[in-house]
């Protein structure tokens, strides 16, 4: 009986801790002011979230804006971006990331992932904004909320760009497909038509790899079809796979976080990277910037 007895217990300890989330530290937790963790979360399946490991600094009055991102190559895992991502949310974000959480440096292999996983990013957010038993309880600014995406990704983001939720949007080393390049798409990718781009309602950018970049020339014709809301296409020379997967997500990264840091926090000193005649961008290194009608 006391051999069952603890059979049985060692059972039970094993099913217990197979029900705990999974989660790593990604790159030391980042650079930023708050150390930031990769995991998973209960009622979220399929995503991983990325933010501060310590919530304590945040509440209704200091709220954490919200990134809500779709993986290249239609991936379920951010297992490329986890660099970019981490560096993000250790500068004082909630980043809800589309996918299993990656728990080695390994290549994705397994099913695609749906654009309908950033909107269930989204509901999740508000859900546990307003739920007194969740952790994140008036710890999330769900009024300044960016979706984006790389790739695939940012079909993904391009195909929800109309949910009156949306704050701003960032497409990365992607651009909707025009006819006469249709073919070229990988089956299972959302194929919105370049019409879409009417329902885009927020400031949107575009962060391209360049000419070199396979998305470049459908990114560009995207945002030169922009009119209507503030557009921005910055180039960056290192083609499609841009630099998410540098340290801390290198260059990307700096752009990335300027755009969020303007648009999710009226940051001024972040809006000067795009913002003006000379704007700190384009005085950066290798970077170009191009600006719509409708851009400060």
């Amino acid at each position: 009986m006391r051999k069952q007895l603890i059979t049985l217990c060692a059972l039970l300890t094993a099913t217990v801790c197979l029900a705990q989330p999974k989660s790593r530290i990604v790159e030391d937790g980042g650079t930023g002011p708050y150390k930031a963790v990769m995991t998973e979360v209960d009622g979220l399946a399929e995503h991983t979230v990325f933010r501060p490991q310590d919530l304590s600094a945040f509440n209704a009055q200091k709220p954490l804006p919200v990134l809500v991102w779709g993986n290249g190559a239609c991936a379920n895992s951010p297992w490329e971006h986890m660099n970019f991502l981490n560096e993000i949310a250790s500068h004082g974000y909630l980043v809800l990331a589309t996918g299993i959480i990656p728990m080695t440096d390994e290549w994705y292999q397994g099913p695609m992932s749906r654009a309908e996983q950033q909107i269930e990013s989204i509901d999740w957010a508000i859900a546990q904004n307003a739920d007194p038993q969740s952790p994140y309880y008036q710890k999330i600014d769900v009024k300044n909320l960016c979706v984006a995406g790389m790739s695939c990704g940012g079909l993904q983001t391009l195909f929800n760009c109309a949910d009156p939720r949306i704050k701003a949007l960032m497409i990365c080393n992607s651009g909707l497909f025009k006819m006469e390049n249709a073919g070229q798409a990988v089956g299972g990718m959302p194929m919105p038509p370049k019409e879409k781009l009417a329902e885009i309602h927020t400031p949107i950018i575009y962060i391209l790899g360049g000419k070199e970049d396979i998305a470049y020339e459908n990114g560009m014709d995207d945002f030169r079809r922009i009119s209507h809301v503030p557009a921005y296409a910055a180039n960056y020379p290192v083609g499609h796979g841009g630099t998410y997967r540098e340290a801390h997500g290198g260059e990307f990264t700096v752009v990335a976080l300027a755009w969020l840091n303007w648009q999710l926090k009226n940051d001024q000193q972040a809006a000067a990277m795009f913002r003006g005649a000379n704007p700190a961008l384009a005085q950066r290194d290798k970077w170009t910037l191009e600006k719509n009608g409708k851009a400060e």
